[in-house]
């Protein structure tokens, strides 16, 4: 009888149970906003891959016409007539994949000098304003850098850099400096892409090099290696799927580029070794011709060429994701 008087002071005194239906109502609305939350996310991230889905289908089916009709000669072929109904991209493409190449081959060495720099010679008073500055450069608009090329680049490329490069470096085997030096030129357009893909390697080149561990140096500075042997010793192999990530987009960026090229690649549809030649990209043959094109086979050509660069670029970055997985994982 005293146990049964003592649980039952114990039970008035710890006040009434919480019902079910309180409980119960608790744990739904937790779990409504939990599946609310999970379905909301999931859309918001689906919406990505279902765009870029969209985009395919949509130019890959304005793109079909040509594509059917002129096959892979569309891809081999150098004969662009409008008025004949003949379309080859051939010329575009090898534009697009030389100006981008030659940027890359210029950019990538001074993105790395620029990242190396900063991130382990500056001092730090300077390091943010060398920073800010370089990284100002991508936000220049594309128009601005292609009247900065007409009125500054080319005619120092007509008058200097070209005569000397033809005088000097011409190659009969490799006619890549040979040519008259008109300016407007594949060369041109491969220095101006340069200069706007520089501030995105370098960015993310620096990023990566700052995020190298600083145990990473002091071991190698400990074995003896000097500050330059540290830096292509130690800290650039470990940075370097960071670094082949920023080249990679510094490409993507390279081949999509449109106005600052069609004004400096001189717009002629003709494949030619010399990077004196002016030539074509995919961007600036679909920027000149697209508010002229008025046959439905013209449209659809052009739409095919905006279907390959969509193709490559995504080739590009695919390409990027794999490189940068290996090298990841053989670290």
């Amino acid at each position: 009888m005293t146990e049964v008087l003592a649980r039952d002071a114990a039970h008035e005194a710890a006040g009434p149970a919480p019902t079910r239906s309180s409980r119960s109502w608790t744990e739904i609305g937790s779990e409504i906003g939990d599946r609310v939350y999970s379905w909301s996310i999931t859309g918001f991230a689906s919406l990505v891959p279902i765009l870029v889905l969209l985009i395919f289908v949509a130019v890959g089916v304005a793109a079909w016409p040509a594509l059917r009709l002129f096959g892979v000669s569309f891809l081999t072929s150098s004969d662009w007539d409008p008025v004949a109904g003949h379309f080859g991209a051939a010329p575009a493409i090898y534009g697009t994949i030389v100006s981008s190449m030659l940027a890359l081959l210029v950019a990538t060495p001074l993105a790395l000098g620029v990242a190396v720099f900063l991130s382990e010679f500056a001092p730090v008073w300077l390091r943010q304003p060398v920073a800010f500055a370089v990284d100002l450069l991508a936000a220049v608009p594309s128009v601005i850098y292609g009247l900065w090329g007409i009125f500054v680049l080319i005619p120092i490329l007509r008058e200097y850099v070209m005569p000397f490069l033809r005088d000097t470096l011409h190659l009969g085997v490799l006619p890549l400096f040979s040519g008259p030096a008109y300016g407007s030129s594949m060369l041109a357009a491969g220095l101006i892409l340069a200069i706007m893909c520089l501030p995105y390697i370098s960015a993310v080149t620096r990023e990566v090099l700052l995020a190298v561990p600083r145990s990473q140096r002091e071991a190698a500075l400990a074995l003896g290696a000097t500050r330059w042997e540290v830096i292509r010793d130690a800290v650039i192999p470990y940075a370097r799927s960071g670094i082949i990530g920023g080249v990679m987009l510094g490409l993507g960026r390279a081949l999509g580029e449109t106005m600052a090229v069609t004004m400096l690649i001189g717009n002629r549809h003709e494949i030619a070794a010399s990077l004196f030649a002016p030539g074509y990209t995919m961007a600036s043959l679909i920027a000149n011709e697209f508010s002229e094109a008025t046959g439905d086979l013209h449209l659809s050509a052009l739409m095919a060429v905006g279907f390959v660069l969509l193709l490559v670029t995504f080739a590009v970055n695919a390409l990027a994701r794999w490189l940068v997985w290996q090298t990841a994982r053989e670290r």
